[in-house]
């Protein structure tokens, strides 16, 4: 059974930061490229960042480009996404999500494997 598991969200006032985490079992983490999505209440799940599988290509949207920074540590089956100078548009559930296909891929549609997400608040 895959579980991907994300912990570290929570209340943070804007201009803070917070590192989020993502434990992967039950799937050969190194032949998955990964990424971090996030869905605000009434929005649909975009994509925020995604890795190759061994860390050669990362992607970033637009909207956080700068201030995140995605990561892998395929020893320990574990995805980061470090958070800095966050807004209060960033608002929204983070959730970690995992694909065989080759390539990166920033489409919800393409992911194999998904986290039930985890909250992150900004206030301003």
């Amino acid at each position: 059974q895959v579980l991907l598991v994300e912990t570290g969200g929570g209340l943070v006032q804007a201009g803070g930061s917070l590192r989020l985490s993502c434990a992967a079992s039950g799937l050969t983490f190194s032949s998955y490229t990964m990424g971090w999505f996030r869905q605000a209440p009434g929005k649909e799940r975009d994509v925020v960042a995604a890795i190759s599988r061994i860390a050669a290509f990362t992607y970033y949207s637009d909207s956080v480009k700068g201030r995140f920074t995605i990561s892998r540590d395929n020893t320990n089956n574990t995805v980061y996404l470090q958070m800095n100078s966050l807004k209060p548009e960033d608002t929204a559930v983070y959730y970690c999500a995992a694909s065989r296909r080759p390539a990166i891929t920033t489409t919800p549609n393409d992911m194999d494997y998904w986290g039930k997400g985890t909250l992150v608040t900004v206030s301003s």
